[in-house]
């Protein structure tokens, strides 16, 4: 895996030619963000090597270097999940590779379900915290000491600066934001009401299906973090809402400008 990671790297590397200042994940429904970003290079994900595929509706298949904001990003349109059958080293290798590259800041970006019942469809939620509930630890197995330690150290695991600059660009743009703890389940089946009122009563503010794995691995390589939620649709005990993928990329869709100004704007200003 090791030797898969470096190639892929180089591969790029020789390509972008550059270290990006920032690499963007792009979730669910969230592609839109792609076109704000002024294209140098854009490699399909089948020609880069040893890259994996994605399956699922609403995420791209691109790699995408460019400007945003007059900074260097490298941008993932599409990413992988556990629930696709992929290994978590599979669903994480993208965040090896760009550490390989040297980037120091990564931005995620997901469509959750709300479970605190202050939030509405279409809310922006930035993660605060997280809750891993996945059967599958990113980690497991032999640790690569280049990488980083044994026993990672998750007292931060969104970087307290960054949320910082993208609140302050929120309320700027008088745009509502909320803070909230992330669960990660396995999926892909959305959760049942019973579900919904165990992750509240262990303290989840909203759940989704991908997410932790990533910052997992990024903290492990001593990366800064920072992810935004779009709340695309909301369960608890009492509630019984039906909900669909195209559901949801209908409320990540409608979010998308608000989502596009603040990831803007903490590129821009974050140093």
């Amino acid at each position: 895996m090791l030797e898969k990671i470096k190639q892929t790297a180089d591969f790029i590397h020789n390509i972008i030619k550059e270290t990006p200042d920032f690499a963007i994940v792009l979730g669910s429904g969230l592609g839109k963000l792609q076109d704000e970003v002024e294209a140098i290079h854009v490699l399909d994900y089948p020609e880069i090597p040893n890259f994996p595929q994605t399956t699922v509706a609403g995420h791209g298949g691109k790699l995408i270097y460019g400007l945003l904001e007059g900074k260097k990003v490298l941008m993932m349109s599409g990413r992988f999940h556990y629930y696709e059958g992929h290994s978590m080293e599979t669903v994480t290798f993208p965040i090896r590779v760009f550490h390989l590259l040297g980037i120091k800041n990564l931005i995620l970006s997901n469509a959750c379900g709300g479970i605190n019942p202050a939030y509405r469809i279409a809310d922006l939620v930035i993660l605060k915290d997280h809750i891993n509930m996945m059967p599958e630890h990113p980690l497991r197995g032999k640790n690569i000491e280049s990488f980083g330690p044994r026993f990672v150290d998750m007292s931060e695991p969104y970087n307290k600066k960054m949320i910082e600059t993208a609140e302050k660009a929120a309320a700027d743009h008088h745009i509502k934001v909320h803070q909230g703890v992330y669960v990660a389940l396995q999926g892909p089946t959305f959760e049942t009401p019973a579900e919904y009122g165990m992750l509240k009563a262990i303290g989840g503010d909203m759940v989704g299906m991908s997410t932790v794995p990533e910052v997992i691995v990024a903290r492990h390589m001593s990366m800064d973090v920072f992810c935004i939620s779009v709340v695309t649709d909301l369960g608890g005990p009492d509630i019984a809402f039906s909900v669909s993928h195209e559901e949801v990329l209908n409320a990540a869709n409608k979010a998308m400008p608000n989502v596009i100004t603040v990831v803007k704007s903490l590129v821009r200003n974050y140093q």
